[in-house]
């Protein structure tokens, strides 16, 4: 009796399916994730094509993954969290700062009108662009983080996909009048996630969870010298 090879992708894309739906289940649902099209978005959207081949296994363990150069991909549930904060709507122009792997910009692709996702690390914009191969509103540009991405401006939405110091004002002033940020907020070690809205009368932010978070380089708050 003759034996067929038997493909193994088809079970592989079961496999990460399965975990998906679990991270969806058990992460997600069970911790504020509660805008439906966010979920939707990231129980369709294969988060281990937007990792290098080596994390690929673990893309659905709810912590961070290291993606080198000091660099580590948000948990799932960081990245949910957010995007459910933001409150995105269809036809919105996000820019999405620290793009890493890409995997923030295809969930917003479903979200939002128009996504440009910014990234300083040539590695990491290399992955990017394989993954985000064919997805047309999503403008994949590299520069520094700290600098956002003016040419785009102005945008209906902000979000900095990891932890920061502090946002740069030259940042903020490419959000529309009364546009939207929501943010990783570094302080002292800990890390949370935050929210805040560009008014005329300025632009602050507010803590909305104590919450582990990838720490971006370049915006670290300038230090004083005490006496």
């Amino acid at each position: 009796m003759m034996t067929l090879p038997v493909d193994p992708a088809p079970v592989e894309a079961d496999r990460f399916e399965a975990m998906r739906h679990a991270m969806v289940a058990s992460q997600l649902r069970t911790n504020a994730v509660s805008d439906a099209r966010v979920v939707e978005a990231m129980a369709r959207v294969p988060r281990q094509a937007f990792l290098p081949p080596e994390h690929q296994a673990i893309a659905y363990r709810d912590t961070l993954l290291p993606l080198g150069n000091g660099r580590d991909h948000n948990s799932p549930l960081a990245t949910g969290r957010l995007l459910t904060e933001a409150a995105v709507r269809p036809g919105e122009h996000v820019l999405l700062v620290g793009a890493a792997g890409g995997y923030a910009a295809a969930l917003l692709a479903r979200l939002a009108g128009s996504v440009v996702a910014l990234e300083e690390d040539p590695a990491l914009v290399a992955l990017a662009r394989g993954a985000l191969a064919g997805t047309a509103n999503v403008e994949l540009v590299e520069g520094p983080l700290n600098a956002g991405w003016a040419q785009g401006a102005p945008y209906d939405l902000l979000v900095i996909d990891g932890a920061v110091e502090q946002v740069p004002e030259a940042v903020v002033g490419q959000l529309k009048p009364g546009g939207r940020l929501v943010s990783g907020v570094a302080d002292r070690g800990i890390t949370r996630l935050a929210a805040g809205r560009r008014t005329q009368g300025g632009f602050g932010m507010m803590d909305f969870t104590d919450l582990e978070c990838a720490v971006l380089p370049g915006f670290a708050r300038l230090r004083t010298f005490q006496f």
